[in-house]
């Protein structure tokens, strides 16, 4: 019996140097490739992976003075305090709620827009449209809350001032908690559909043109065409494009909402990052604010992993 084992074990230390031999050769022939990946890996592990050493302070009260070693262990103490706070239900609301919002108006219209650009017969015109929708990527955050803040003012505002030429009142639209999410969705969308659009119109570029070609002989018009050839041929970049939406849900961006964000609208665009903010940098409670951002991370991930397997099953197209 010891000799059968003796056996396997010489056996498989054998495979694991064939293995270990082929990979070494491979990395060898092909070194120029590995070269070129180095530098992204050496980003995620220097500011993605190193970092998640601080994650204890989650379940310790830290103290400068002790470093994250000597300070006391307290286990869940952060996240209690978190669940049992009073403002914990709107912030989860509101971050849930403009996530949500944000993935069903803002991961549709990049499609639509993809597809309205790929049936443009005039190539003059298509690349007028693309310059137009691209360019509000380029802005930075600042000067599109600056943009939307002059537009929507309920004393000069060109929305204001439309509204009470046709015989209404202004509308303080920054102060009102009711419009935050539409303002802070809708202005995103503006920004960002046309650079969305992008890898949609490359996946389209990919569908064979004798496809159409194909259709158009059988008598079926634009809109079935986009419906049975364009539409399935970028479906796998919309499921995994879907996934990775999905998975930042509550990843809810900070500059913006905090631009945006007055003791007046509080109630609607206070959320997870702003609430991190206020409690971490304000009020210097480091371990509170890494449980809640720690918290954050686990239910996007939870919900990451929830969709990729949903997709894999449904569709047979998912991230792994």
């Amino acid at each position: 019996m010891q000799r059968q084992l003796s056996n396997v074990e010489a056996h498989s230390k054998i495979q694991r140097k064939s293995v270990w031999r082929r990979t070494m050769m491979q990395m060898r022939r092909n070194w120029q490739l590995y070269a070129l990946f180095a530098p992204v890996l050496l980003y995620f592990i220097v500011f993605h992976y190193v970092p998640m050493y601080g994650v204890q302070i989650a379940f310790k009260d830290f103290m400068a003075n002790k470093g994250i070693m000597d300070s006391p262990w307290v286990g869940f103490k952060h996240f209690e305090r978190f669940f049992d706070s009073f403002y914990f239900w709107r912030i989860i609301k509101n971050t849930m709620g403009i996530g949500l919002y944000e993935l069903a108006v803002g991961f549709p219209i990049p499609i639509i827009l993809a597809l309205m650009i790929n049936e443009a017969r005039s190539g003059r015109f298509r690349r007028f449209v693309q310059t137009v929708t691209y360019a509000p990527h380029f802005l930075s955050t600042v000067v599109v809350v600056g943009m939307i803040m002059m537009f929507l003012s309920p004393v000069s505002g060109l929305v204001n001032l439309i509204i009470t030429s046709f015989g209404g009142e202004p509308i303080a639209f920054m102060t009102e908690p009711s419009w935050f999410k539409s303002i802070y969705v809708w202005s995103g969308v503006w920004q960002g559909m046309g650079w969305s659009s992008i890898i949609y119109l490359a996946a389209l570029a990919g569908i064979d043109p004798q496809l159409h070609e194909a259709a158009k002989v059988d008598g079926a018009g634009w809109l079935r065409r986009i419906w049975h050839i364009n539409l399935p041929g970028i479906a796998p970049t919309m499921t995994i494009l879907l996934i990775l939406n999905i998975g930042s849900v509550l990843g809810v961006g900070f500059e913006k909402i905090f631009l945006m964000q007055n003791s007046l609208n509080m109630e609607a665009s206070d959320v997870i990052a702003t609430n991190v903010y206020r409690s971490g940098i304000l009020g210097a409670q480091y371990s509170f604010s890494a449980a809640v951002g720690l918290f954050n991370s686990i239910v996007n991930f939870i919900m990451l992993i929830t969709v990729n397997r949903i997709a894999r099953k449904v569709s047979e197209n998912s991230l792994w």
